[in-house]
């Protein structure tokens, strides 16, 4: 298996996980996506709102399409349109392929994508790219794929994300427990120097509300989105430090119960 990726932003180093892991995790976590996401619905139909009015592309890409969910919504939306949906997981592909949606479902990288120069008028990726190891990579195979006029729309997360649960960890030990996610400033940099129009690029944060932290935990998991980091701890996680974990997390209890807020970023480009 391949080493992790080491992203250096301001002199500070992020490890990013393994894609393999990446992949494997969601592939496992297929079955059980659709019932906790919750997030994933409610930052994909944002996404959906931002898009250019009046499109009517010919042929689409769903890029991380997941179990399908949203290539299902554009297939209704664009009706007169091919769709491609493509996943890193072939889990996801397996469990995305008989419900429909697309014309064809396939196994591939965003990065390196395994389709034409100018296929599509539309690409369409919800909270998916902060997988990627290399961003500009991937604006470099959107503008390579995208038709004069397409539109690249993209949400993904950013530094912040579950910051409440990133701070009770760090009053229990010294490990990284969750998940790690680029600045703003380094989408920021890259989509300026994509040579792709920028229209859109900010963050809006989403913030969940759980009764008990186990919910959340279980949610991670279940969604195949729990600690992928290099330098995770390995083996079962004791008493104690659960323990000490859930007081942590009791600090920011609110009214409507302990949040976890995600730092959503959403970009729509341009290839002229």
């Amino acid at each position: 298996m391949s080493e992790a990726v080491t992203v250096v932003v301001n002199g500070v180093e992020n490890e990013l996980p393994d894609k393999r892991l990446v992949a494997a995790s969601f592939s496992r976590a297929a079955a059980s996506y659709d019932a906790v996401a919750e997030l994933q619905r409610a930052v994909g139909s944002t996404l959906i709102e931002v898009l250019p009015g009046g499109m009517k592309p010919e042929r689409w890409l769903d890029l991380g399409c997941g179990t399908g969910y949203f290539s299902r919504i554009m297939a209704n939306r664009f009706p007169a349109s091919d769709g491609i949906a493509l996943d890193i997981a072939e889990g996801m592909l397996r469990h995305a392929r008989p419900q429909g949606g697309a014309c064809a479902f396939v196994a591939g990288d965003a990065e390196c994508l395994p389709v034409r120069d100018a296929s599509f008028d539309l690409i369409f990726s919800s909270l998916a790219l902060q997988w990627c190891d290399d961003f500009s990579a991937v604006l470099g195979e959107a503008g390579r794929v995208l038709r004069p006029g397409g539109v690249f729309a993209f949400s993904s997360l950013c530094a912040g994300t579950l910051q409440e649960l990133r701070d009770s960890w760090k009053s229990v030990d010294g490990f990284a427990h969750v998940n790690r996610f680029r600045p703003i400033s380094v989408y920021q940099r890259h989509c300026a120097a994509s040579g792709l129009r920028l229209e859109r690029l900010e963050v809006r944060p989403h913030v969940l509300h759980f009764s008990e932290l186990r919910q959340l935990t279980h949610e991670l998991k279940a969604l195949g989105a729990h600690n992928l980091n290099p330098g995770r701890p390995g083996g079962l996680t004791g008493r104690a430090r659960i323990r000490a974990l859930v007081d942590a997390y009791e600090q920011f209890r609110t009214p409507e119960g302990l949040p976890a807020t995600y730092q959503v970023v959403y970009g729509v480009l341009h290839k002229d």
